[in-house]
């Protein structure tokens, strides 16, 4: 693999409106146009277009299709990747599918694996079974959703396959605690960043966001500052650090060998 670039990433912190693709759509490219200065990477939280739904027949875009091509037009645009998940509709079944959008047009995918039944959403969306890793200026990024976080294994990163996790979500107030640890903990064990995007806010359920989103890196320390109001967090990732701490501290070889069945 290429030499690193220095990324300048964007994460998007909103209130999603339930079920209203045109007014979340709008508020986050104001985001995105407040920060003008070029984002080679722009990062949305889960389900951004609708909040976190387990009845995505009744949607207004029931199929996805409004937001994917907003997504490209704006990744177009601004000549950015642009990357976030929606709930969408394929041959007959739902996904919670996270989009990682070129200014080409192109796209890559990864399905939700672990749905939260707790929710229901095992009910609603078909789980996805394939870890998928993208590429972006010499990084390497796993792709991760939500509930996802729970689940070490499905993020283990054996032998240096990936350089950061991102991590988009509805991640409810209540179980914030768990939320920062957990991103901490990801980090630490994988010798990795961490890019995390949450919302804030109340949704059609009651349940209260408060965010929390930012960066975090491969010792574990938050390197950007926590937020509980609508916001876009900027930061640029450098490959100087992350190459001193596998140096210095080479772990990641002495991992457990082990197979996802």
């Amino acid at each position: 693999m290429g030499k690193k670039e220095n990324l300048s990433v964007l994460l998007v912190q909103i209130d999603i409106v339930s079920d209203d693709y045109r007014q979340n759509l709008s508020k986050i490219e104001d985001f995105i146009e407040l920060h003008q200065a070029h984002n080679t990477l722009i990062i949305l939280p889960e389900m951004f277009s609708t909040g976190f739904t387990m009845t995505p027949a009744t949607l207004l875009d029931p199929s996805g299709e409004q937001a994917i091509c907003w997504m490209q037009e704006m990744a177009k645009k601004y000549a950015s990747v642009i990357a976030g998940s929606c709930a969408l509709l394929e041959e007959g079944k739902y996904y919670n599918r996270f989009l990682w959008v070129l200014p080409n047009g192109q796209l890559h995918a990864y399905d939700k694996k672990h749905l939260f039944a707790y929710a229901g959403e095992d009910k609603a969306y078909t789980p996805g079974d394939k870890r998928v890793i993208v590429s972006l200026g010499g990084w390497k990024f796993l792709i991760q959703i939500c509930y996802d976080l729970r689940f070490p294994v499905w993020a283990r990163n054996k032998q240096e396959e990936y350089d950061a996790i991102i991590y988009v979500a509805n991640w409810p107030e209540k179980r914030d605690h768990a939320w920062r640890t957990l991103l901490q903990a990801r980090a630490i064990e994988n010798q990795c960043y961490v890019l995390a995007v949450n919302r804030i806010g109340d949704d059609q359920n009651g349940l209260h966001y408060i965010g929390h989103s930012g960066v975090i890196d491969p010792m574990g320390n938050w390197l950007t500052t926590l937020s509980n109001q609508e916001i876009g967090i900027t930061f640029a990732l450098e490959a100087s650090e992350l190459n001193a701490v596998r140096q210095q501290l080479p772990f990641l070889k002495d991992a457990d060998d082990f197979l996802i069945l």
